[in-house]
């Protein structure tokens, strides 16, 4: 008996000591971090953010010289064909061999390009005709003809656009763009994601507030309920008072009950948004002090004005609405080209006497594009992209408006809970002095079990009053931070870290 007895010691023993162990004891930090590496849209955020880096890497390799080789190891063809002018058919066989080496730099400053080019080839042809031969004319004479030898082309050439904007560097803008506005859309959904915890982070807190205010309740109950329990047994009151007493505590075991299976729930909605299991034990871990923060409207302003990465992003739309326009202004446009290139060229049947008798092969050329006419097409189509650019003025405009009345909502909101909190305080201590008191006459039996329980629910809404009156300041704090990218708790910059290191980066 006494060997099965320890063993149920020790296996309760090491089952206490496993809960211990799973549970997780949370801060809000800790929150955001698990949050910041589950969350769905956040890997997302990043992983468009490294594809566009990618596609810049790419588009800067473009600037860099280009090498290219293309090689022909053998071409042959044979092939008979009828002169016209000498009235005979002839057959010829061809065999060559080349490759060409290509090396060209673009010019990002003026949009050309430099082209070195050189060409080798070798060739073996022969030709077989017959004439006619006049002591026998069944039987003509067969003749060949061979040629073969080597032959090199180097040039050097040079091409460039005229009267037309420069494509690449409008093309390494647009990408330098792209990256810079998946950087603002993955730090903006590192605030949202913050905004989101933070929020069901503090609801958690007021579930367990809720708990901890009710259980607070229940053990009044309790106290109450054996103070008329030992009244009605001395004949002091009336049995009435103990069935009421009896109901007050089953009605407060049941608000204990109903706050912790809301305090169950919440958590298993705050587990799955931050990206834990389901079936892991959480306890949240809070500061809520009151502590009043001085807040500079007129900095606030300023700074969200200046920082705020939604206006980063309406300025990137309205600069690619303003490319969309210049590319649109070459629809149909007049434009030209220059081509110029000076080269080497030679030919031998030995390779080392190749350039033995050189030829130089310079040209020059310059072509033009005259639209003459396009039934409006070109200036329809500029005037679309036109009210584009105004339309994401306005969009700038209207969030500038949209970032100063909710900067100075929020302010105004803090200020009223600020008062609301020290009100809250007051009518708390209020509250608890006149539970007590009353407490104290219900032990004289001079308050009534249903006047005692009005007390008890004043008390408990009070205390709830003050909780939810400094979860108000304290995500409304929050709310300030995320619209003016200002923390005036700290008195710093409240740029999301990720930004500034790829701003850097850049």
């Amino acid at each position: 008996m006494n060997t099965l007895k320890k063993i149920l010691i020790t296996v309760t023993l090491i089952i206490s000591t496993f809960y211990v162990h799973a549970q997780k004891i949370l801060t809000l930090e800790d929150a955001m971090n698990i949050a910041l590496e589950n969350s769905p849209s956040i890997k997302q955020s990043r992983i468009s953010m490294e594809q566009n880096r990618e596609y810049l890497n790419a588009q800067l390799a473009m600037l860099k010289s280009k090498f290219s080789l293309d090689v022909t190891p053998i071409n042959y063809s044979n092939s008979e064909t009828y002169n016209d002018f000498f009235q005979q058919w002839y057959e010829s066989e061809k065999i060559n061999s080349g490759g060409r080496l290509t090396v060209a730099q673009p010019i990002k400053w003026t949009d050309g390009t430099i082209s070195l080019i050189n060409d080798f080839n070798y060739q073996s042809t022969s030709a077989v005709s017959y004439e006619a031969n006049i002591l026998d004319l069944d039987n003509p004479t067969k003749v060949t003809n061979t040629n073969k030898g080597f032959n090199n082309s180097l040039t050097l050439g040079y091409n460039q656009p005229l009267f037309t904007y420069n494509k690449t560097k409008m093309n390494l803008k647009r990408q330098e763009l792209s990256l810079e506005n998946s950087t603002l859309a993955y730090s903006i959904q590192m605030l949202n994601i913050e905004r989101e915890v933070t929020q069901a982070f503090y609801t958690i807190y007021q579930k367990q507030m809720s708990v901890q205010i009710a259980q607070e309740e229940f053990e009044n109950q309790k106290v109450s309920f054996e103070i008329i329990k030992s009244k009605v047994e001395g004949g002091l009151s009336a049995l009435e008072e103990l069935l009421q007493g009896e109901l007050n505590y089953a009605t407060s075991q049941s608000t204990l009950d109903n706050a912790k299976v809301d305090l169950e729930n919440a958590n298993d909605q705050f587990k799955r948004l931050i990206g834990i299991s389901l079936y892991d034990d959480i306890e949240i871990s809070t500061d809520i002090e009151y502590k009043p923060v001085v807040v500079d409207l007129e900095k606030a302003i300023e700074n969200g004005l200046t920082q705020r990465l939604e206006l980063s992003q309406r300025q990137i739309d309205y600069n690619n609405a303003e490319f969309d326009l210049i590319e649109t202004m070459a629809t149909n446009e007049f434009r030209g080209d220059v081509n110029l290139s000076v080269g080497i060229m030679g030919n031998n049947e030995q390779i080392h006497n190749i350039y033995a008798k050189p030829t130089n092969n310079p040209q020059v050329g310059v072509s033009f594009s005259v639209p003459l006419f396009d039934w409006g097409e070109r200036k329809a189509r500029i005037r679309a992209a036109e009210l584009q650019v105004e339309s994401k003025q306005i969009d700038i405009k209207s969030l500038e408006d949209d970032i100063v009345i909710n900067i100075r909502q929020v302010t105004r909101n803090l200020r009223n809970l600020n008062t609301q909190i020290r009100i809250a305080e007051q009518n708390e201590k209020n509250a608890q002095l006149t539970y007590e008191i009353n407490l104290e006459r219900y032990r004289n039996g001079d308050l009534t079990s249903i006047d005692l329980e009005r007390f008890q629910n004043q008390l408990s809404q009070k205390k709830m009053n003050l909780s939810n009156a400094l979860i108000n300041y304290k995500l409304e704090l929050l709310n300030l931070k995320i619209q003016s990218l200002w923390d005036f708790e700290n008195n710093r910059s409240f740029v999301p870290q990720e930004l500034q290191n790829n701003i850097s980066n850049n």
